[in-house]
């Protein structure tokens, strides 16, 4: 692929700025990323805090509180394989801006959202306005950052990530009191029109190295990636423990810890700051180590490998009440920063000018995995209580469920699995 004199010219330039650590670079590419991927993990994960409020207002169901939060999983996940065509024809700049004009357009719809059907639209609107945050920036970081930081740029862009999610617990739940859920939705939307504008002006308008290639070979090779083996062995995983973490951080860890643990509003949203806590600083971790781990020869196969082991226990351990609690969930976000790494690893087996499409492939298992279990649960715990269970014999009973579903999606992970799917 030729790219215009502009584009080469930025190209060197940042690959200067790289070389000399100059911090114009950092502020000009990595910040506007950060901060779209912080309001993304924010509004994925405020309901969590809402829930509360939104149910005593508007009278809601377990199921219906599952499916009013999940719209925007739903929405996000069908989001993703437009997403990844547009962002190798049209470059990050153009769809990650106008798409957060698009987040703060659902912002005020939710802030004025007055019914189950308004709120449900408007989250689904929400979900489609900052479905490309991650995936945009992962997308920038190939194309203009050299290969050896990507593991670190990642590592990095998720930490930003982490951060939305810790205001979204403690922070969020103190303004509550002061401004309501409609007053923090309303800033959410100004936040929204912030970042557009910071991205359409730092940004290069740059399209990909794919950028001449036609619709149809786009959605032919879309289709491609979702019946390769190699695709194939970490979907499983991907929407049930990327997609499992999300549906229990975003929305049901709020009630497990109130309704299960018998802890108040705010004790649970302090709660949700250890688990925040612990994925900032295992996100930040990757961030910092990752380089040195790669030289080490330690894949990003490895890490999931390990890390999804760790949170199988872990999760065991809330299950069965073994353990200090805030520790419990401390270390399940600590191991849940792995969840980045899916990407990588799946990545590493498609050539690099379908990268954004093999990630935005990978990302719709992981919330069309979040949608299944955050409806799936709401339903289980009203049929459940409808047969007479308590709310925290259901929530037991659901989460173990959950935690039995992911040791099935492990096995493909196994070196033995790979081994008997070659030999087949």
């Amino acid at each position: 692929m030729v790219r215009s004199g502009q584009n080469a010219a930025f190209t060197e330039w940042i690959a200067g700025m790289n070389a000399a650590h100059a911090p114009s670079a950092w502020g000009r590419i990595f910040l506007p990323f950060a901060l779209g991927y912080y309001l993304s993990y924010l509004l994925r994960t405020v309901n969590a805090v809402i829930s509360p409020e939104l149910t005593r207002v508007l009278g809601l169901s377990a199921a219906d509180l599952g499916l009013l939060t999940s719209t925007y999983f739903l929405a996000f996940g069908l989001a993703q394989i437009p997403v990844g065509i547009a962002l190798d024809r049209y470059g990050p700049r153009r769809v990650e801006g106008g798409l957060m004009l698009l987040t703060a357009l659902g912002g005020v719809a939710f802030a004025m959202g007055d019914s189950l059907l308004t709120l449900g639209s408007a989250r689904a609107l929400i979900g489609i306005g900052v479905s490309a945050c991650l995936m945009a920036a992962l997308k920038g970081f190939a194309m203009w950052y050299p290969p050896e930081r990507q593991s670190s740029m990642t590592g990095f862009i998720m930490a930003a990530g982490a951060l939305g999610a810790l205001t979204a617990s403690a922070p969020v739940e103190a303004l509550l009191p002061l401004m309501g859920w409609r007053g923090v939705f309303w800033m959410i939307a100004v936040l929204a029109v912030v970042i557009s504008g910071w991205i359409f002006w730092s940004l290069p308008d740059e399209a990909s190295h794919a950028g001449t290639e036609t619709l149809g070979d786009a959605l032919r090779s879309v289709g491609r990636i979702f019946v390769a083996p190699a695709f194939l062995r970490f979907a499983c995983s991907s929407m049930f423990f990327t997609g499992g973490f999300m549906a229990m951080q975003s929305l049901w860890a709020v009630p497990w810890l109130m309704n299960v643990s018998g802890l108040t509003l705010a004790q649970a949203a302090g709660q949700l700051v250890a688990l925040n806590v612990g994925m900032l600083v295992g996100q930040l971790s990757i961030g910092v180590l990752g380089v040195r781990l790669a030289r080490r020869g330690v894949r990003p196969l490895n890490l999931i490998q390990f890390g999804f082991v760790g949170m199988l226990m872990v999760q065991l351990g809330i299950l069965f009440n073994v353990g200090p609690l805030v520790v419990l969930w401390f270390l399940l976000g600590v191991l849940s920063s792995v969840n980045s790494q899916t990407y990588l690893a799946t990545s590493a087996s498609f050539p690099k000018q379908v990268f954004a499409r093999v990630a935005t492939a990978i990302n719709l298992m992981a919330f069309a995995g979040a949608f299944i279990v955050q409806w799936g649960l709401g339903l289980a715990l009203d049929a459940l209580q409808a047969g007479g269970r308590t709310m925290s014999a259901s929530l037991s009973l659901s989460f173990g469920g959950l935690i039995a579903i992911q040791m099935l999606a492990y096995l493909p992970l196994l070196p033995w699995w790979r081994k008997r799917r070659v030999g087949a």
